[in-house]
């Protein structure tokens, strides 16, 4: 799933790219993608709008528009977005973009295309379906209660902020209390582990159990993983790719993540994995305690 790095990435490399562009046309194959208004009002009122503004709140990406809209996007579990060029045939994009959008098969699966007066196309593709576009006036979405739940950023928070914000949720399990993001907002599955192996906390570990130098390692952790995978462009080890259709490069700086039965970067000990509601964990269980 794109996280923050991923989501920051997408971002910093669409922009250059579609930033003052108008949408001319918008082309579907799965209507149900658009979850607010329906798909046919959403193409409707979309095109002619310019794009003024992008920037992330958590895992969202924000598209404002001109004319007080807002288009709000969720890649969720395997979508990504990309900037090139495709042709309509019948149910399907085909890509006329040489190079990775075009090679790789993560990117065949495009369900969604913005035509832009640049003669460019902005593209979702998303292989399992699950990603998500709300679209209306700017003060409805942003007041809107999903939106307004999204937790603060570990950029905007200081230590003591960090702090108080995990001890919310005393009783729970510090991994599951990194990931909520109503409290704090971007961290999911991938960049979890990591920050809990360079803080050599278990992930289990409960947050009541915590002491204040384990939420400083926390703390430190959480920024230094994520300003690393976002300079390495994300994490690409599953199905997400830059606009321009290429891996990121945090895979060199994989410590935990899907590293079961393979030996500590640290230690040498075996890296385990555990399921903690339904999600897996790994981690090293002699650095990590």
């Amino acid at each position: 799933m794109p996280e923050l790095p991923e989501v920051e990435t997408t971002i910093s490399e669409i922009k250059p790219e579609i930033l003052g562009k108008k949408i001319v046309d918008v082309f579907c194959t799965e209507k149900k993608i658009v979850k607010k208004p329906k798909f046919e009002k959403f193409v409707e009122q979309i095109k002619g709008k310019k794009i003024q503004k992008i920037w992330r709140k958590g895992k969202y990406i924000v598209f404002e528009l001109s004319g007080g809209k807002v288009m709000l996007l969720h890649l969720k579990l395997t979508g990504h977005l990309l900037v090139g060029k495709w042709k309509k045939v019948k149910k399907n994009f085909l890509p006329l973009t040489p190079g990775p959008i075009s090679t790789d098969p993560i990117n065949k699966f495009v369900r969604l295309v913005f035509v832009l007066n640049n003669k460019k196309m902005l593209a979702l593709s998303d292989l399992r379906k699950f990603a998500k576009i709300e679209f209306g006036d700017k003060e409805e979405i942003f007041s809107s209660k999903e939106f307004q739940k999204i937790g603060p950023d570990p950029f905007s928070v200081n230590f003591e902020q960090f702090k108080q914000i995990l001890l919310k949720k005393k009783k729970k399990r510090i991994k599951e209390t990194l990931m909520d993001q109503e409290l704090v907002s971007g961290i999911g599955n991938i960049y979890s582990d990591e920050i809990l192996w360079e803080a050599k906390i278990h992930p289990l570990k409960k947050v009541s159990e915590l002491k204040d130098e384990d939420f400083k390692n926390i703390f430190l952790a959480t920024r230094k993983i994520l300003k690393k995978a976002i300079s390495l462009k994300g994490e690409s080890i599953s199905d997400f790719r830059r606009p321009s259709g290429e891996k990121g490069y945090f895979d060199t700086e994989r410590k935990v993540y899907k590293r079961e039965g393979e030996n500590c970067l640290r230690c040498s000990e075996k890296i385990k994995r555990i399921k903690i509601k339904g999600r897996s964990a790994y981690f090293c269980p002699s650095c990590q305690k």
